[in-house]
C-alpha cells in the first residue's frame, strides 16, 4: 500500500473553491483550461494553489464542454497557473482518434513551450485489444509523460479492461506493464465512487484522482459511507449546481474526508488565506 496514498482533487463550483477545494498541505489539483480562462476568481485560486507547492494539471476540457480546447488555449491556460501538466486532447472511447489527436496536441504545444509540460494521455478504446493497443503507443511514445484512465461508469459484466478500471490496473501491475518513467492518474469517481479507491490505493504508482462526487452529493444532503454502498442518484453537473445552503458545508466536508480516507490520503481542506 502506498505510503501518501492518492491525490484527491476535489472539483467544486468557484464560489466555493476556498471551502472545499483548497488543500494542506497542497498536493494536486485538476484544473479545467476553459475556467481558468474565463474566471479571475478560479484562475487566482489556482495560481496561489501552485505557490503554495500544488501541482496543477490543466484538463482539456472534453468532459465539460464536449470537445478539446486547442493546444495554443491549453498553454495560455497552464501558464496562468503554473501548471506542471496538460491532459490532451481525448476522444470517448476511441483510442485510434485519442491517440492522433493526442500526437497532434502534443507536437503543437511542444511547439509553444518547448518541454515546459508534462503531457498526460488519456487511455480510451473501444474494446480491449484497442485498449492494450493504445496503451502502448503511450507507453512507447516520447511526449506521453503520464497517462490517465477514465473512470468505470457503468457495471460491466463482461470485465473489459476498457470499461473497468480496477481490472485495468491489476492487469497493469500483474503483467509488469507499469512503466516508472510515467505519471498515473485517475480521471474521475466511477460507478462505485471512493469505494475503488480502496481497491486502486494498492497500486503505489496511482498518483491522483479528481472527483465532484462529494460536493454534488453533500449539497444534494447524501452522506457517503466509509464502507459503502455507494449509492449515487441522478446529480446535476457541477457547473449547474447552484448556490449551496451553508448548513450543508460539514457534511460536504464530511464526504470530502471519506474519499480521501479511501484514497488513503491525509491531505486536508486548508483554511482560508488572507
Amino acid at each position: 500500500m502506498a505510503a501518501t496514498g492518492i491525490d484527491f482533487s476535489v472539483i467544486a463550483p468557484p464560489a466555493y473553491l476556498e471551502d472545499f477545494v483548497a488543500q494542506e498541505p497542497a498536493r494536486v489539483h485538476h484544473v479545467a483550461a476553459q475556467r481558468v480562462q474565463s474566471d479571475e476568481i478560479y484562475r487566482v485560486f489556482f495560481a496561489r494553489e501552485a505557490e503554495r507547492g500544488a501541482e496543477i494539471i490543466v484538463d482539456n476540457g472534453l468532459f465539460d464542454l464536449g470537445y478539446s480546447l486547442p493546444a495554443e488555449s491549453l498553454v495560455e491556460a497552464a501558464r496562468a497557473v503554473c501548471a506542471r501538466e496538460i491532459i490532451l486532447p481525448d476522444v470517448m472511447r476511441d483510442g485510434a482518434a485519442t491517440l492522433k489527436a493526442s500526437e497532434q496536441a502534443a507536437r503543437e504545444i511542444r511547439e509553444l513551450s518547448g518541454d515546459a509540460f508534462r503531457l498526460c494521455a488519456v487511455l480510451h478504446a473501444a474494446d480491449d485489444e484497442e485498449w492494450l493497443r493504445t496503451y502502448d503507443a503511450f507507453v512507447t511514445s516520447d511526449w506521453a509523460g503520464a497517462i490517465a484512465l477514465p473512470a468505470s461508469r457503468r457495471p460491466d459484466p463482461d470485465g473489459q479492461l476498457c470499461r473497468t478500471r480496477w481490472l485495468a490496473t491489476t492487469y497493469l501491475k500483474d503483467r509488469g506493464l507499469v512503466d516508472d518513467l510515467i505519471v498515473y492518474r485517475l480521471l474521475g469517481l466511477g460507478w462505485t465512487g471512493h469505494l475503488e479507491l480502496i481497491e486502486q490505493r494498492e497500486h503505489e504508482w496511482i498518483s491522483s484522482v479528481d472527483g465532484a462526487a462529494p460536493v454534488i452529493l453533500g449539497a444534494m444532503g447524501i452522506a457517503l459511507l466509509p464502507e459503502g454502498p455507494y449509492e449515487k442518484p441522478s446529480t446535476p453537473r457541477i457547473e449547474n449546481l447552484g448556490p449551496i445552503p451553508e448548513d450543508r458545508f460539514d457534511l460536504i466536508r464530511q464526504n470530502i474526508t471519506v474519499v480521501r480516507a479511501a484514497a488513503g490520503s491525509t491531505v486536508t481542506i486548508a483554511e482560508e488565506h488572507e
